[in-house]
């Protein structure tokens, strides 16, 4: 494939994770590539910015478990060839009451795949394994997997972006997206900006999180199904004499919670005396006019009370030291949207979206899936019917049946502004 000028054969519209990757990914099949964001590169406004992620192969569905088996071999790759590390690997621990349902579906998930290494744990065998530091409730267990680990967010994205630009992509921020069409004359995709700017690609990908449902609408006229969520992290003072064995170096996992509230952390790493441990959820945003204070009061409560009870004497639990801000990009069913445009765009146009607070781990492979479906018109190894939109049945479009199920998924969280999502509670898991 060949290109100049304003020519070339992929433009990938949205910086974050999945689009340095997706850019990454075709830039290293030799394609001429354009990377396009519409505010600074690295910027903290979007899903993809801040200090750490966790990666963890430990899922309900059979589906998500072998992307980030695939994921782990595509970080250890990139960070050979960059030089330097985003990734520190962890073990992983899930833990919730023995019935909850979707831990248990989880814990069969894990059984039925080989490839994820699992242990399952009662009470006693907890509190050996990590020395005391977890006090589960009466009636809880415990799942500990290796494939665990953080993922240092804004330098893995500057990572792929690094390894995009040596391999000859061009990259171009404070560039708004405002219209894609077919160009039939020049047998291609018109990508036109804010700015008055214009670049025609012969394909295009368009990874912009929570404006995923803004720009489809406006290029496409359909509406998706994706709510933009405003969500905080907290990082809680470690109390004293308690640092070290709340570390990777003192074997503390990343860790995900299924009682009541859907809880999540991280070992003590990138504020050292400090921990990442959030709850997963938000409050409906607009992602251009944000309340950047809601709900943080509501999980500070929550997340507290949490602490006291798992991790008795460990941790501060009066404040979070550290909140910070972020976005999640819902979905109903909290399965990623990664699909062709459909209509008049055809194949030419390949979306993804709605990662739902899980989909960071999973960048390299998104990226992978998105360059050869950009490329190829296929994708190897993947089954993506779990990801298809819902713009298309037989291959027509069905927007109204779209537009009325969007609608009523964003009036209830309209109507439900005080809601936090519980991860995998909010679906019949079976």
């Amino acid at each position: 494939m060949e290109a100049c000028g304003d020519r070339f054969d992929v433009v990938v519209v949205g910086a974050g994770i999945m689009g340095s990757c997706a850019a990454y990914e075709a830039a290293k099949r030799g394609c001429r590539v354009l990377l396009l964001e519409q505010f600074d590169f690295l910027h903290y406004l979007g899903s993809s910015h801040g200090e750490s992620r966790t990666i963890r192969a430990t899922y309900p569905e059979e589906y998500y478990p072998p992307m980030v088996l695939e994921a782990h071999r595509l970080w250890e790759a990139a960070q050979s060839e960059a030089g330097y590390r985003v990734l520190t690997r962890t073990p992983h621990f899930d833990m919730g009451p023995a019935g909850n349902r979707s831990l248990r579906s989880v814990i069969a998930s894990c059984k039925r795949q080989s490839s994820v290494n699992m242990r399952l744990l009662d009470r006693a065998a907890v509190d050996e394994m990590f020395s005391g530091t977890f006090r589960l409730p009466e009636g809880w267990i415990g799942v500990r997997s290796d494939a665990g680990g953080v993922i240092k967010a804004t330098k893995a994205v500057a990572m792929f972006q690094a390894l995009a630009i040596r391999r000859g992509a061009v990259l171009k921020d404070h560039m708004e997206v405002t219209r894609i069409k077919k160009d039939e004359e020049d047998r291609g995709v018109r990508v036109s900006t804010a700015t008055g700017d214009s670049f025609l690609g012969k394909k295009c990908v368009v990874t912009v999180g929570p404006w995923t449902s803004k720009l489809v609408k406006a290029v496409g006229g359909h509406v998706l199904p994706i709510q933009p969520l405003h969500t905080t992290i907290c990082y809680w003072k470690i109390k004293e004499g308690h640092e070290h064995e709340l570390t990777p170096e003192g074997g503390f996992p990343t860790f995900a919670s299924y009682g009541e509230i859907y809880v999540y952390g991280t070992p003590s790493l990138e504020f050292p005396g400090l921990i990442k441990i959030g709850l997963h959820g938000g409050r409906p945003c607009n992602p251009d006019r944000r309340d950047w204070t809601s709900n943080s009061g509501m999980l500070v409560d929550a997340v507290g009370s949490w602490i006291e009870q798992m991790l008795p004497g460990k941790v501060e639990t009066d404040k979070p030291v550290i909140i910070q801000s972020c976005m999640y990009s819902m979905t109903p069913d909290e399965d990623f949207v990664i699909d062709f445009l459909g209509g008049e765009l055809g194949k030419d146009v390949v979306v993804a979206g709605g990662f739902s607070g899980h989909g960071f781990k999973m960048g390299p492979v998104v990226g992978r899936i998105l360059a050869e479906l950009a490329i190829d018109g296929a994708a190897d190894g993947v089954e993506l019917k779990h990801f298809r939109t819902p713009l298309k049945q037989n291959g027509e479009p069905c927007s109204l049946v779209v537009n009325l199920f969007s609608l009523l998924f964003c009036m209830f969280f309209s109507l439900n502004s005080n809601l936090l999502l519980k991860c995998r509670e909010l679906r019949d898991v079976n």
